[in-house]
């Protein structure tokens, strides 16, 4: 059993990681007013003080507690902490993005009291507050005599707060209504206090408002944590530290890809360089922001260079690198900007359509990024860096690497730096779950996409549908279309990428690159019925890669070729799907090449 802390947008969060397990959790909200659907879990209200807390985690036997609450939570926090330390239970915190703001209007402020003070040392008399009902009380001593107006939910709770503490009803104002930048306008305050909430308590947006109005920001700051939580700042983190400390939650165990190793061993590389430290862990961030932490095996110097080696944990995923030794050589140099070699083990680009320029050592330029973003951000000078895979050129020939022109070794990839486990029996499984999930929400639509990069493709065309609305279904088409049916799902939409759009369209309902390839003469033979050009079908037989074919095909042919093309990869999934079934076809860079509508 798991007992989770919630109420905010962080406790959504971890609703939706836990219900991709099989364990058993418990929600806890200090009130009803969250509405939140759990799959696998129970959703529980009311405040629960520290003697009730150490009973219910004896009566449930509760192995792990996630605090997700407000991080202004302070007494709920200690309260965890205090119960976590008697029953022996590890407090996983979920924590929210804290962007770096460095604007000349803010006072950071200690607390309530503080700011009290340093607001009428400021001569503040017009004050926007933006800190929430629970702190009218706490700002009494202001606002009682200055003109103050503050930003509340337009609850009835919130409402019944206000009026007990003696706050005007005419200056309360609602979220709903108005953004602070049209609050600022309207009201012309000399300042506004806000509390530093992070990225999800909308701070920035905050504090650009004041900023852009030349007023000051009052900030009051957030409370440290017990010393005991083992901080994560996102559901990747959170999931791999509920496998850690109960691996049997989830069945299959999550990863990280070569990118990831590559940026953690390039970090600890620099590090050693610049400190003389060899660490033996560094924190890095996934390409999505998401601050995460890797073990080093070894670090080496030698003559103004160091090399770092990671071992990759591809999890329960069938990944051949699994195991490998991934190592990365940073060395100081003259040029600016970052260089990137292929050592050991890493392949050449030989076709384009990669991303890469012909020649280049096959890093792809999501990895390239995430490496020169945290390099950045420890040396501004000049740098080499050089990846290797152990055994890669061996391992290669297990791939798809060289039909795709990438020789003589592995590539180093990954678009989230986190692989998930798709192996298929698995797969399958999680798919049936995510569905049964999806229903249970009452999805009357139900998104389906190959994997990550296509789903913030669709989650951008389809902004009103909810997170469990959302399923990758990797290669496998036809078999979520057959889960589909079998569970009688109203309607989906498949947001679908060229590349399996081409291998879909002759009737290949498993699209793995392993199992099939695109047939050009089928291709040439879709375009001559889409009455295309000559220049198209030339265009058809000379391409490398599907994802090429935007960039070669005229406009014409284009709109023509890739109707085509969808109509023939809707009528063999009708045939499995009779329900509503719209699709999307997709460029590599997400644009919409075509839609059908049922």
């Amino acid at each position: 059993m798991i007992l989770v802390f919630g109420g905010t947008t962080e406790g959504r969060i971890v609703v939706r990681t836990l219900d991709e397990g099989e364990g058993e959790y418990v929600y806890s909200t200090r009130s009803s007013l969250q509405e939140v659907e759990c799959a696998h879990g129970r959703h529980i209200c009311g405040v629960m003080p520290e003697r009730e807390m150490v009973d219910f985690c004896r009566e449930n036997s509760v192995k792990i507690i996630v605090d997700a609450a407000h991080p202004f939570a302070r007494h709920l926090h200690f309260t965890i902490s205090k119960v976590a330390d008697r029953l022996s239970i590890p407090v996983i915190r979920l924590e929210r993005r804290y962007p770096e703001i460095d604007a000349p209007g803010i006072i950071w402020c200690a607390d309530y009291d503080d700011a009290v003070r340093k607001m009428k040392a400021h001569g503040i008399h017009r004050l926007l507050a933006l800190t929430g009902v629970q702190t009218i009380s706490k700002l009494k001593m202001f606002w009682e005599n200055n003109d103050t107006w503050f930003r509340i939910l337009n609850r009835q709770e919130s409402m019944g707060k206000a009026e007990i503490s003696g706050f005007p009803k005419s200056r309360l104002l609602f979220y709903e209504e108005n953004t602070t930048d049209a609050l600022i306008d309207e009201l012309r305050p000399d300042a506004i206090i806000t509390k530093e909430s992070g990225d999800s308590g909308g701070f920035k947006e905050k504090i650009d408002a004041a900023t852009s109005h030349g007023i000051k920001a009052f900030v009051v700051r957030r409370p440290d944590l017990p010393e005991n939580f083992i901080v994560v700042e996102g559901r990747h983190g959170l999931r791999r530290e509920i496998e850690r400390l109960m691996p049997e939650f989830y069945p299959l165990h999550t990863g990280f890809t070569t990118g990831s190793c590559a940026t953690g061993a390039a970090k600890a590389a620099l590090v050693t360089l610049l400190t003389g430290n060899k660490p033996t862990e560094v924190s890095f961030r996934l390409p999505e922001g998401e601050m995460m932490k890797m073990p080093i095996e070894s670090v080496e110097t030698h003559n103004q260079t160091a090399t770092a080696s990671v071992i990759k944990d591809s999890g329960d995923d069938p990944d051949v690198t699994n195991g490998c030794r991934i190592t990365a050589t940073v060395a100081f140099a003259s040029h600016q900007g970052i260089t990137f070699y292929g050592g050991e083990g890493i392949g050449t680009v030989t076709l384009s359509g990669l991303g890469l320029d012909i020649g280049e050592p096959a890093i792809n330029p999501v990895p390239r990024e995430n490496i020169r973003k945290e390099l950045s951000l420890l040396y501004n000078g000049g740098l080499d860096v050089t990846i290797s895979i152990e055994n890669g050129k061996d391992l290669a020939e297990k791939t798809f690497n060289p039909r795709v022109g990438v020789v003589g070794g592995l590539s180093i990839i990954g678009t989230t730096g986190i692989i998930r486990p798709f192996s298929h029996e698995a797969f399958i499984d999680c798919i049936r779950r995510e569905l049964d999930v999806a229903i249970a929400m009452q999805c009357e639509t139900i998104a389906v996409n190959s994997g990550g990069k296509s789903e913030r493709f669709m989650k951008s065309l389809y902004p009103k549908l909810p997170p469990h609305a959302f399923i990758h279904y990797g290669n496998a088409i036809g078999e979520i279309l057959e889960i589909g049916r079998e569970k009688n799902v109203p309607g989906m939409v498949i947001g679908i990428m060229l590349g399996k759009a081409v291998k879909l369209a002759e009737g290949n309902m498993d699209t793995h690159s392993h199992k099939v390839t695109a047939n050009k003469e089928y291709l040439k033979k879709l375009a001559k019925e889409a009455e295309c050009s000559d220049y198209a079908l030339v265009a058809i037989e000379n391409f490398n890669l599907a994802r090429e074919l935007p960039s070669l095909l005229n406009e014409s042919d284009s709109s023509r070729f890739f109707q085509k093309l969808l109509s023939q990869c809707h009528k063999h999934c009708v045939e499995i799907f009779p329900n509503k079934l719209d699709m999307v076809l997709m460029a590599d860079d997400g644009t919409i090449l075509s839609k059908i509508k049922s």
